[in-house]
């Protein structure tokens, strides 16, 4: 039935998505600034912020991601000697940020009530079959998809970090000096361990997926 393969494949296409937003989301939390500056081998901060330090300003700067604040909840946030938190070409990249956050927020909350709208409707009109497949396909794509990801991470994160952030963000409004506040707190390897396990998250939940689905059917 055309209604069976339209469940199938708008299933199998929301999944990847869905996957990769649900483990960003868990990302934007404390608990990974925590578990990420603790971790053995992390960089220190040459310029003399120590974990504490971190860990506030860090905090802070994801509070102002999540929340509904301006610019102001930032920029009148300064250091022990004074001076800025941030200096204005970091505020306009923060607020660029926020922005891309808010959106993948705002598609990730519209995203994971489809996928249970599609579950609810493949379970009344008789597609159960159909939506098994989509989670298949979907998880699949998923895998495949960070599968790459992840060998781009370990053939040369500094391309797709670059191409990332040129699909997001304009020009060169995204680069920083190592002295910036912004590469104090989140260094190279603060992203490559997320783009790590955000990749890792998304593929575990894809082969769950794939798994309970396979087990569904039988």
């Amino acid at each position: 039935m055309i209604q069976h393969r339209l469940l199938t494949w708008l299933t199998a296409l929301v999944l990847p998505f869905l996957l990769l937003m649900t483990s960003i989301r868990i990302l934007l939390t404390p608990l990974y600034l925590h578990l990420e500056y603790r971790r053995p081998g992390f960089p220190a901060d040459p310029y003399g912020f120590t974990l504490q330090d971190r860990l506030q300003w860090a905090s802070i700067s994801l509070e102002y991601l999540l929340n509904d604040s301006d610019l102001s909840f930032l920029s009148e946030k300064t250091l022990p000697d004074g001076s800025p938190l941030y200096n204005p070409r970091e505020l306009s990249h923060m607020l660029d940020v926020k922005l891309v956050v808010k959106g993948m927020l705002t598609a990730w909350y519209v995203l994971l009530p489809l996928f249970v709208i599609l579950g609810v409707w493949a379970w009344k009109g008789n597609g159960w079959d159909a939506f098994l497949q989509g989670v298949r396909h979907g998880g699949w794509l998923t895998a495949a998809l960070i599968l790459l990801i992840l060998i781009s991470v370990l053939v040369s994160f500094n391309m797709l970090f670059t191409g990332f952030h040129r699909i997001f963000f304009e020009g060169d409004s995204w680069i920083f000096q190592y002295s910036d506040t912004l590469i104090r707190l989140f260094p190279l390897q603060f992203w490559q361990d997320a783009f790590t396990l955000a990749g890792l998250l998304s593929l575990l939940g894809a082969l769950l997926l794939i798994f309970l689905a396979r087990q569904s059917k039988s």
